[in-house]
């Protein structure tokens, strides 16, 4: 099984291919678009600006590649950045348009809690993921850690998913949930780095390399 790691000029690519090589998965730094047709999987990791994101993956040709492996089934799963490109849109400096896979927007986290108290903004360190839905992660691509472990998180930006269906897990932060990590048929994502959260993490990547 291949697991091509998408390399579009703006990831973390070799933590997320020395976890995935670790697994025991043979993972592929990926820098055209055609060799994403030989794979089984597809990571897509990403640091930095939402903007710069969508350019560097429109500019290689990635965008409508991954667009096309995903109409034929190819399980893919977005990582930090990576999981907001999934979305519709982000107005981080500016209106972007994402790749549109899961319906909804990407939005700054509020630089106050609940309480009208400011709070530190970006989002760093480590959260325990919790269900959006029922009492654990049964089922999901999250189906083997437990409620309540922890993840690393670093981010100004949150997704909000139009359909809440799609929400797999979520943290609290300033009193409020923000969405952690999405599916949405064979399309997943995480807010956090799996490849930086420990036997967690890596616990999570082995279930969607499974």
């Amino acid at each position: 099984m291949v697991t091509a790691v998408v390399d579009y000029g703006l990831s973390n690519l070799l933590s997320v291919t020395s976890a995935i090589r670790y697994l025991g998965s043979d993972a592929v730094i990926v820098s055209s678009p055609d060799d994403l047709s030989a794979a089984d999987r597809i990571v897509l990791p990403g640091v930095g600006a939402f903007g710069d994101g969508m350019r560097g993956l429109k500019q290689s040709g990635f965008d409508s590649a991954i667009r096309r492996e995903v109409s034929k089934g190819t399980p893919l799963l977005g990582i930090c950045l990576g999981m907001q490109m999934l979305f519709d849109e982000s107005d981080e400096f500016g209106t972007h348009e994402g790749l549109g896979l899961i319906h909804g927007v990407v939005r700054k986290i509020p630089s106050e809690d609940i309480d009208g108290i400011p709070q530190y903004v970006p989002n760093i360190g480590w959260s325990g993921l919790i269900p959006s839905s029922g009492s654990d992660f049964r089922d999901t691509f999250l189906g083997n850690i437990s409620s309540g472990d922890e993840c690393y998180f670093v981010h100004s930006y949150e997704v909000i998913p139009s359909d809440e269906s799609s929400r797999v897990a979520d943290i609290i932060y300033g009193g409020r949930r923000i969405c952690a990590a999405v599916c949405s048929g064979n399309v997943m994502g995480t807010q956090f780095h799996p490849e930086k959260s420990g036997q967690v993490g890596l616990n999570i990547l082995k279930s969607f390399l499974a």
